[in-house]
């Protein structure tokens, strides 16, 4: 097997890169990621954030994170500041699912011993071969969609999906959700694995890179715009967003030269999207965007009107969340992730038979009100977050499985769940 390894470099001689003898306390953490996807998504940009978070804590002593050929520039540009202790690895593989899914599964273990990996964290549920590791494996669960939502992936692709889903989650040795929405999700489709191995950790969401200098909208010269930052997936509904956005037009609510920014990796629903903008003749006033660095993707954020997001599910809402960093405008569909994380600075907006009404009054509620709202987002925190991966992670080393968990509950206050009933507090 052929390892690539790009590493980040920094001229900071305070460690040293023999780590032989070292105190169990510090830890080679491995992060998988090898998708499908050149473009930065949702559970790629989580594995940025979670490696910023843990290179605060003196307590890592080396972070690998594994991504395959096509993800190598995007993920580059992502990363934080060169530290020694990041080291980026580049694996030759098929881009077929298969291809993935089979190195997960064969070779993933094989990284990890040669690593010395201390735990192996996947960023998303991949086939796991728990009993090829001599470390414990921890996988991020960002939502449940093979369930709550087939359509993203069609049939039968979607009982895939299921099936890697299921054998991921019963291999781990722990499940970090993102949100406790999405532990309430997995306590409906799998309470035992919600009971005995889950807890929440939210993703790390702090100020990005600078912003940057100029716009990555094509052609800009000054017009306001709305922002829409979401994959071409049905969950995210953007063909919702394409028809408020005409209704706003249409009743002069926007200004006639106003546009709309739909910023998101294209995928199953990308052709209904373009039917959508045609049908409503929007061609020129509505922009889809992939590709789009964090600079400036930070800079959409502050120079937006505001954001729209009108998603029927969702795991945790890292737009909302990043927007709310920028004091931006959030409207946003009313659904259990979305209240979590936004609390009371979003402008909500139910989804039933009239959600197209109740998105344009939002909005034209949203656009008087001050842009610059007061927002809570310590909880998303790099030190908050750290703690806790790293209280995950030493537990899991030193202890077994179940003292784990009570472990991390006394600590953290994440895991508020009453075991007699199963029920969420």
């Amino acid at each position: 097997m052929t390892l690539l390894q790009r590493s980040a470099v920094v001229h900071d001689h305070s460690l040293t890169t023999n780590y032989e003898g070292q105190d169990r306390s510090h830890l080679r953490v491995v992060v998988a990621i090898v998708s499908s996807s050149e473009f930065l998504s949702g559970v790629s940009r989580h594995a940025v954030n979670m490696v910023r978070c843990l290179l605060t804590r003196t307590e890592v002593i080396e972070i690998h994170l594994i991504a395959a050929e096509w993800q190598y520039q995007s993920l580059r540009n992502a990363l934080p500041q060169p530290d020694r202790r990041l080291h980026l690895h580049i694996v030759s593989l098929g881009r077929s699912a298969l291809s993935r899914n089979l190195w997960y599964y064969q070779k993933l273990p094989i990284l990890a011993e040669q690593l010395k990996a201390d735990v192996v964290h996947l960023a998303y549920p991949s086939p796991l071969n728990k009993h090829a590791f001599r470390c414990p494996t921890i996988v991020t669960l960002h939502d449940l969609y093979p369930y709550d939502i087939p359509e993203n992936f069609g049939f039968p692709k979607v009982f895939f999906n299921r099936a890697v889903l299921r054998q991921c989650l019963g291999a781990a040795d722990a499940i970090a959700c993102v949100s406790e929405s999405t532990l309430r999700r997995l306590d409906i489709y799998s309470p035992q694995h919600a009971l005995e191995k889950a807890v929440t950790i939210y993703n790390c969401v702090e100020a990005g890179p600078p912003i940057a200098a100029e716009s990555p909208l094509p052609n800009w010269n000054g017009e306001r715009f709305l922002l829409c930052v979401a994959q071409h997936r049905r969950n995210k509904n953007i063909p919702l967003v394409i028809e408020v956005f005409r209704r706003l037009l249409a009743k002069g609510d926007i200004g006639p030269t106003t546009l709309l920014a739909i910023i998101g990796i294209e995928g199953p629903e990308t052709a209904r999207i373009h039917q959508a903008i045609d049908d409503a003749g929007l061609a020129r006033q509505v922009m889809l965007l992939h590709g789009v660095s964090d600079a400036e993707l930070q800079w959409c954020y502050r120079h937006c009107e505001l954001l729209l997001s009108a998603s029927v599910t969702e795991g945790f809402g890292l737009p909302i969340v990043e927007a709310m960093l920028q004091h931006c405008r959030v409207v946003c569909s009313d659904i259990p992730a979305f209240r979590e994380v936004g609390g009371s600075y979003c402008h909500y907006v139910p989804l039933h038979r009239a959600a197209e009404d109740g998105f344009v009054e939002a909005i034209r509620v949203a656009l008087r009100s001050i842009k610059f709202r007061a927002s809570t987002t310590e909880r998303f925190s790099a030190p908050q977050i750290a703690e806790a991966y790293l209280q995950l992670y030493s537990e899991l080393r030193l202890a077994p499985l179940r003292p784990v968990f009570a472990a991390v509950a006394s600590w953290s206050g994440l895991w508020k769940r009453k075991e007699n009933n199963h029920e969420h507090m």
